[in-house]
């Protein structure tokens, strides 16, 4: 998997996460969010199960430091303008309220429309196909196609081009 794409689903991930529990601090809940991603990695890979048990966590490698590099921004911008995602969500998903998405799909909507409104470098069929790929790796069955027609509706309004 290319880094980039590791990087969005750590960031919906983290959004999931902060979705349904805000933290207070962003930044602590940042670095506890990485932090936990790696111990995780590092027991994965030795097969130890960790609960409650301390685990040895080498520093970040530079692969790891480049995801966080790439997935920080994102997740920051994204939760900095949600609330603009949201309406945007809520004017394209005729027939849905907002809190009856599924968590998942709501916060890859979140990302990839902050990306599509806010990242001119990266276009904005990327920021489609990646989400449309998460959803359908994270989510249900169905939830690609939903995602793909939000997403589509939004690259229709944007005044940029879409490659």
């Amino acid at each position: 998997m290319g880094k980039r794409r590791e990087a969005r689903e750590r960031a919906v991930q983290f959004l999931f996460q902060n979705d349904l529990n805000p933290p207070s601090d962003l930044d602590a809940a940042l670095n506890q969010f990485w932090e936990t991603q790696r111990a995780a990695a590092v027991a994965e890979e030795k097969g130890v199960a960790t609960w409650g048990q301390p685990v040895h966590v080498p520093p970040p490698s530079a692969d790891e430091e480049e995801v966080r590099g790439f997935a920080d921004p994102l997740i920051r911008g994204a939760v900095e303008h949600r609330d603009e995602a949201d309406d945007v969500i809520k004017r394209h998903a005729k027939n849905w309220e907002l809190h009856r998405i599924a968590a998942v799909d709501r916060n890859i909507l979140r990302l990839a429309i902050y990306e599509m409104l806010h990242r001119d470098d990266i276009p904005p069929v990327v920021s489609i196909n990646e989400a449309v790929d998460i959803a359908k790796k994270f989510s249900t069955q169905d939830s690609g196609k939903f995602v793909n027609g939000i997403l589509d509706k939004v690259k229709g309004e944007l005044m940029r081009p879409a490659r």
